[in-house]
């Protein structure tokens, strides 16, 4: 346990003394989510009145990506390309805890984020109505899916890859994964693809949770496909060195 627990410590330390990590997690979800809040220049759905009702759902599911997946991917990648996953796997630490570490790591940021994103959001006007096991599940499936990406990438693909592959896949996900433009906008075979994405189902859950929309059973779905299948690939086709 104190191996696990230092290892943890020290990912976390990694994280926060990163800057493009700390932008990329917080700097980045506060600003979409202040700038669109206040300036009006983004479409909404018909059913919302207020920006902030449709974006503040969609900017945590955004700051769930960053961290389960780009964030996760890329530190991953370059501890792979540069042996230190080899070596650390070695020690008494083990595959086991250092894997525990890094899953540890991940729900840390996150609760971090929502601490900082939540009374940003009541702070624009945004009046939640929770329903805590929606909520909960759909950010435990979407974690896992983006997550299992994340590790298939850095286990996978040279260190540079996996940067660029990460952030272009997070920017792609950004404009067409319905966090902060509505599904509605995107043209007819571009929205269908859409719907499949991990991201698409889990803003549309996490909406329903927070209390705008409705969690469809296609939602549920096509995130738990993605929370089974990408954690299997992902095992299978790792490599450590």
């Amino acid at each position: 346990m104190s191996a696990l627990l230092a290892q943890t410590r020290t990912e976390l330390r990694l994280n926060l003394r990163n800057g493009e990590q700390l932008l990329l997690t917080l700097g980045i979800p506060v600003l979409l989510l202040v700038f669109f809040s206040l300036v009006e220049v983004l479409p909404l759905p018909d059913d919302v009145a207020e920006p902030i009702d449709f974006l503040a759902p969609g900017v945590l599911a955004l700051a769930v990506l960053s961290t389960a997946f780009t964030g996760l991917a890329i530190a991953t990648g370059f501890d792979r390309q540069y042996g230190v996953l080899k070596r650390l796997g070695a020690t008494p630490l083990g595959r086991g805890r250092l894997l525990a570490a890094k899953t540890a790591t991940v729900v840390v940021i996150e609760l971090v984020q929502v601490a900082v994103l939540v009374p940003v959001a009541l702070l624009l006007g945004w009046e939640p109505s929770i329903d805590p096991l929606t909520v909960l599940a759909a950010v435990v499936l979407a974690t896992i899916a983006f997550a299992g990406v994340a590790m298939l990438m850095a286990g996978t693909l040279p260190g540079l890859v996996v940067l660029a592959a990460a952030n272009g896949i997070y920017v792609l996900l950004l404009l067409v994964g319905d966090l902060v433009i509505p599904l509605d906008e995107l043209p007819g075979a571009l929205r269908s693809a859409a719907q499949l994405l991990p991201t698409a189902a889990f803003a549309e859950l996490l909406r329903a949770g927070l209390g705008d929309g409705e969690a469809t059973a296609p939602a549920w779905i096509v995130l738990g496909a993605w929370a089974v299948a990408a954690p299997v690939v992902a095992a299978r086709a790792f490599r450590w060195e």
